[in-house]
C-alpha cells in the first residue's frame, strides 16, 4: 500500500502537467522549459566540479527557457504544423530552418541575459555557432525524426523536454568551456 504512494503523486503531477499544456499551452512551455534549463545549467556545472554555482549562468538559462525555450518552439510548429504534416517535411524545415536560427537566438540571448554587451555576446556566438549547430544536427536529428513519426502529439512536448535536457547540458558545458579558454587567454 505505501508503494503506491509515489506512484500517485507522479500520476497526479504527470495528469497535472498534461492538463495544464492543454489549457495554457504557452504558459506551462514557458515555465517548464525554464525549469528543464535551470536544471540543465545546474547538473552542468556539477558535472564540471563547479564548488559554487555561478548564478549569472543559472539566471541566464533560466531567463532563456522561459521567454524563448517554451514559447518560440510553441509558436513555430503551431504555425508550421497546419501546412506540413509529413514527418520529414516537418524534419527538413527543422532542421533547415528552425534549427540554425534558435541556436544563435540561443547563443546571444544566453550571453545578453549573463550580462555581457551585444559586441561580447556576438563574439561568443560566432565561436560557439558552427561547432554547437554541428553537434545539434549530428545528434538530435534521428532523434528529432523519431519523435516527429513515432511519438503521438500530445507526448513530443514531454519527449523534447527530456531531450532538451540533456541538450541544456552538453550547451552549458560547451559555452563554460570556450569562457575558461577565453579566460585564460587574457
Amino acid at each position: 500500500m505505501s508503494l503506491s504512494k509515489p506512484m500517485d503523486l507522479i500520476l497526479q503531477l504527470t495528469s497535472a502537467y498534461f492538463e495544464r499544456l492543454y489549457t495554457n499551452p504557452v504558459r506551462t512551455k514557458a515555465l517548464t522549459s525554464c525549469i528543464i534549463a535551470s536544471l540543465g545549467n545546474y547538473v552542468s556545472q556539477k558535472i564540471a566540479g563547479a564548488k559554487v554555482t555561478n548564478g549569472d549562468s543559472l539566471l541566464a538559462f533560466a531567463l532563456f527557457g522561459l521567454f524563448f525555450g517554451g514559447p518560440v518552439p510553441h509558436y513555430f510548429y503551431s504555425y508550421i504544423y497546419p501546412f506540413v504534416r509529413n514527418p520529414l517535411g516537418l524534419l527538413l524545415i527543422d532542421r533547415c530552418l528552425y534549427t540554425p536560427c534558435f541556436q544563435a537566438l540561443s547563443l546571444y540571448m544566453l550571453s545578453i541575459f549573463e550580462g555581457n554587451t551585444h559586441n561580447d555576446a556576438c563574439k561568443q556566438m560566432k565561436k560557439l555557432y558552427w561547432p554547437i549547430l554541428n553537434a545539434n544536427l549530428k545528434y538530435i536529428t534521428l532523434i528529432q525524426f523519431i519523435n516527429l513519426k513515432y511519438v503521438p502529439p500530445v507526448l513530443r512536448v514531454f519527449v523534447m523536454n527530456i531531450i532538451g535536457f540533456f541538450w541544456i547540458i552538453y550547451l552549458a558545458q560547451q559555452r563554460a568551456k570556450q569562457a575558461r579558454t577565453r579566460g585564460l587567454r587574457k
